[in-house]
């Protein structure tokens, strides 16, 4: 055997394959089982949220067609006149009896001035027909008086007529008096009736003339108090219209006040989300505006008398034709909770979300009896300033 002959016992043993070429046989087991886990962990996770939103979750309707309402109080004119100064404007917060607009006062000041002087005339001339019913007394005592004197007279010369002291036509004169004291007597005792008749069961504070004099004061004095205009509740200012020097006429909206303070919300829920609402039940909103971090709670209020469509200034003709069924909302007032807009101011016409709790059936279909929604405002015609100013002027011409 030659050096270069190898024998079979020499020959070197094959390499054995790398060991990266074993893994493969083993991923796809790897594989199944991690998704086998992921699936019953997804199927736990399904079964979790069925058993707390269709066993164990609270019963609830929600909307997304909602939004934020409020009250928009008009400030308008009550008297024409011209505006002399302005002392608020819009995005500006007011309280009731603040100065909003002063209108030129030269004309109402006129009139006030001219109602005085006809109130006090008015007490001058009641004044006057009492002062005629006592000389109206006196005019029937005289009258009386005269009578006796030609009565007496008259029976007189009657008796010494028949004796024949006295010729006929003396006591045919005697006569005539006596007629014409009877005649004066009676129109003494209707003129003083007519003069009675003025004054009768009242004074002078109560004459009929004198309360229709102090009625034109008054209607003057709540005229001049109507140039000067009023916040009548706290709010906001928006939609301001009124410029100085503006000639406006009575009821010209001048702005509005917006109490942000006393706002709801408009839910407008489908027809078939209304089976289980009931007044009372709590609410929560959420407004676009600040997002989930903000959770207005409030309570049903109230639902609308009728849908949308029925309220439409061109309501749907559905027999007239071609008819599609669409599935009606009714609005329902949410009353949210004065602490949280005042933390969390809101504003008129907002979108929000609204989410009613429904498991409470206890209350009801329908809302209570109208309640007042703002106390407290008293009209300008109660002015004490006014009465007193009225008793002065009386007292001072009776």
């Amino acid at each position: 055997m030659t050096d270069t002959e190898i024998s079979p016992a020499s020959d070197p043993a094959p390499a054995a394959p790398p060991a990266t070429e074993a893994a493969p046989a083993g991923k796809p087991q790897l594989r199944r089982r991690l998704l086998t886990i992921l699936a019953v962990a997804v199927g736990i996770a399904v079964a979790v949220w069925a058993v707390f939103h269709f066993v164990l979750a609270t019963p609830e309707e929600e909307t997304d067609d909602a939004y934020v309402a409020g009250d928009v109080v008009q400030i308008t004119a009550r008297d024409p006149g011209t505006i002399t100064a302005l002392h608020a404007d819009n995005t500006q917060s007011v309280k009731a009896g603040d100065l909003l607009v002063e209108l030129d006062p030269l004309t109402a000041d006129v009139a006030l001035q001219s109602a005085a002087a006809e109130l006090a005339r008015a007490v001058r001339a009641t004044r006057a027909n009492f002062s005629t019913v006592d000389t109206a007394d006196a005019a029937v005592m005289q009258a009386r008086a005269q009578l006796s004197a030609a009565r007496n007279d008259y029976q007189r010369r009657r008796g010494a007529a028949a004796e024949g002291a006295v010729s006929g036509e003396e006591l045919a004169h005697a006569g005539d008096a006596l007629r014409i004291a009877q005649t004066n007597l009676t129109a003494a005792q209707s003129q003083r009736t007519q003069a009675r008749s003025a004054v009768a069961g009242t004074d002078i504070a109560t004459n009929p003339e004198v309360i229709a004099a102090a009625a034109a004061y008054r209607r003057a004095a709540i005229t001049k108090s109507h140039m000067r205009i009023v916040a009548p509740i706290d709010g906001v200012i928006g939609q301001r219209t009124a410029q100085v020097g503006q000639q406006i006429q009575a009821g010209a909206p001048l702005m509005a006040v917006v109490p942000l303070t006393r706002l709801w919300v408009d839910a407008n829920f489908r027809e078939t989300q209304l089976k289980d609402l009931r007044i009372g039940q709590p609410a929560t909103v959420v407004a676009d505006m600040y997002g989930g971090d903000v959770i207005y709670h409030g309570k049903v209020a109230g639902l609308g008398a009728g849908s949308g469509n029925a309220f439409a200034l061109l309501p749907p003709q559905n027999a007239s034709g071609n008819w599609i069924k669409i599935v009606q909302r009714v609005p329902v007032r949410i009353a949210l909770e004065t602490k949280e807009l005042i933390a969390n101011p809101l504003r008129v016409g907002l979108s929000v979300a609204a989410t009613v709790d429904t498991s409470d059936h206890r209350g009801h279909r329908i809302a209570a009896v109208a309640s007042v929604p703002y106390t407290g405002q008293t009209s300008d015609g109660s002015d004490p300033a006014i009465e007193a100013r009225i008793r002065q002027i009386i007292a001072a011409n009776r």
